[in-house]
Formats: structure tokens, sequence, C-alpha cells
């Protein structure tokens, strides 16, 4: 059984875009690329199936100048499934050069993000380098309370734990 109970891709989360816009941004003048995961649409609680992207996985290794990113396909963890990358062009250029379909195998979905980085300046593009659309969603990212659900008490609890 696979990852995703289907394989629409339903669009991207709010946040993790804001994320790879200010990843982007950090990164200027050089290349900033990751992966994007997705998360089913029925643990984020949307009535109806398909995958949200919702994860920006950042590979080690992966080197950078202004005009290429090279990821360490080596430093992919065992059975990591992408549904899609993403990858800046300081440049401003919002269109997938020769040298990006190369790497536009893994996943549905192709970001590129151009300087200045702002709400407006990404494309998504398909496997083949074609425009296509990508819905930004509004969905909580799934583990984002929960992970920071706790209190010094909690801390105290885990050391002193006996």
């Amino acid at each position: 059984m696979g990852l995703f109970r289907s394989s629409e891709l339903l669009g991207i989360a709010e946040e993790t875009l804001e994320f790879v816009l200010e990843a982007s941004r950090d990164a200027h003048p050089n290349e900033y690329m990751a992966f994007f995961q997705g998360t089913p649409a029925a643990q984020l609680d949307l009535d109806r199936s398909g995958t949200v992207i919702t994860d920006v996985w950042v590979i080690p290794g992966t080197s950078s100048n202004s005009v290429s990113a090279t990821v360490r396909e080596n430093q992919i963890p065992a059975g990591g499934k992408a549904v899609g990358s993403v990858h800046s062009h300081p440049n401003g250029v919002l269109r997938p050069s020769d040298a990006d379909l190369g790497t536009f195998h893994a996943g549905k979905v192709h970001v590129i993000v151009g300087a200045p980085y702002g709400r407006d300046d990404w494309r998504a593009f398909d496997r083949d380098g074609e425009p296509t659309e990508l819905a930004v969603l509004e969905v909580p990212l799934p583990g984002d309370e929960a992970f920071f659900d706790f209190d010094q008490s909690d801390i105290d609890a885990e050391l002193y734990d006996e």
C-alpha cells in the first residue's frame, strides 16, 4: 500500500509556500533547492481525497551557487518519496532551464521561486516543464501544535522522572 490514498495533488499549504519564499530569500544570491513531501488530505481534516504539500525536505550536502544547486542524491533517505521539488532562480526568471528539466523526475510538481521572492514570485510546473496550477491552501501543518505544546513542568518531569 502506498503512502498516499489518492494520487491527486490538491495544492500547497500556505505556510509551506511562505517557508520556501523565505528560505529562497535567505539563500540569495545563491540558489535554494529542496524537495516537497505531502500529507493526505484526510489527516488535515479536508473533506476530499488527495495530497497537500506540507513539508520541505532539505537534503544534507546540497550545494549551490548563483546559477545552480546540486543535490547529493545519495543523501536522500531510503524510501524517501517526494511529491515534487522546489528551487530558486536568483535572476528572477520563472521558467525552467534545460538543466532544471533534468531534475524534474521526482514527483508531480516542481516550483521555481524567483527574486525578489514575494508572494507572487513563483510558478509551478509539471515534470515535463509545462506550467501547471498549484492551489495555495490555508490548512494547519501537521504536528505543529503538538511539537511545541509543552512547558517547564513537562521538561522537569522528563529530566527528573525516576
